[in-house]
């Protein structure tokens, strides 16, 4: 059983990461998370649409001595995404980084802040295409890859709305609480041969996305990317591989702290969603929270 293998822990070590394939890597977060790989010693393949700026980060990556790959593609284009996911795959000699062992599922977008009643049904889809439809697109391109070779890693940008109800933007709400569901979906089928999978919210960082939103007018704290970027390379290197189906979280977890955490997990799905028993008498406690 899957639940089994996640519970007796791991069942064989996986490498640290050598290749990374980074969506939404033209910009933001994206390009912080790229970038902090390549000087983590990662050579990098870059997804997104806009190709010049992608150009520009690929030139980046190069100057700290790593390869950079560009790989102009929309994520919810299915076609696109196998061409590069190939180009990822090839073997150095053909362009390729030989494969990829970390795929940083970052590309997203957000809806109007209304509620749901007002959403304009066109943008709520395509924001579910690109937040839930690219993560799922990606994942069933590289994953197959990555079991083949023994094992690989995947991290799921996903958000404090993860989490919680929010009286707008109900389509990243939904979205960002589906990602949760695939990155534990993924991390008990694939564990016991070698996929390790994270959930990871990076807080509130400063990006041309937040900066557009209302909800964030007048904001002046923001998390520093820096602590994605740490944590992201800590993944990369296997360190976290206990955490392997946790949402985690940067303005409250560090590498050092889950760790930390791991080591005296109890848990029957930590850190994963459940549906909370209305009372201690609840007929289905047991049920909601057992598994």
């Amino acid at each position: 059983m899957a639940d089994e293998a996640a519970v007796a822990g791991p069942v064989g070590v996986v490498p640290p990461a050598r290749t990374a394939l980074v969506t939404g890597a033209s910009r933001g977060i994206g390009r912080a998370l790229a970038l902090g790989l390549a000087r983590a010693g990662l050579d990098v393949a870059l997804v997104a649409r806009d190709a010049d700026r992608l150009a520009e980060v690929a030139r980046e990556v190069r100057d700290l001595g790593r390869t950079a790959l560009e790989l102009p593609a929309d994520v919810t284009d299915a076609a696109a995404v196998a061409v590069a996911v190939r180009a990822a795959e090839a073997a150095p000699a053909d362009g390729g980084l030989g494969g990829v062992d970390l795929l940083v599922n970052n590309a997203g977008r957000i809806d109007a802040e209304v509620p749901l009643w007002e959403a304009d049904p066109d943008e709520w889809w395509s924001v579910l295409e690109t937040n839930v439809r690219g993560p799922f697109l990606l994942a069933r391109h590289v994953v197959p890859g990555m079991l083949a070779r023994g094992g690989g890693r995947v991290v799921d940008l996903a958000s404090g709305a993860s989490l919680h109800e929010m009286v707008a933007s109900s389509a990243y709400n939904a979205s960002k609480t589906a990602l949760l569901r695939l990155g534990a979906g993924l991390h008990e089928a694939g564990y016991a041969r070698g996929l390790r999978a994270f959930e990871l919210s990076p807080g509130t960082v400063a990006t041309e996305m937040t900066a557009g939103m209302p909800m964030h007018a007048g904001r002046t704290e923001w998390t520093p990317v820096e602590r994605s970027v740490e944590m992201v390379v800590a993944i990369a290197s296997g360190d976290l591989d206990a955490c392997s189906g946790w949402f985690v979280r940067v303005t409250h977890d560090t590498p050092e702290s889950l760790s930390r955490l791991a080591a005296r997990a109890s848990a029957p799905a930590a850190r994963r969603l459940r549906v909370q028993p209305a009372a201690a008498d609840d007929p289905l406690a047991e049920v909601l929270t057992g598994r």
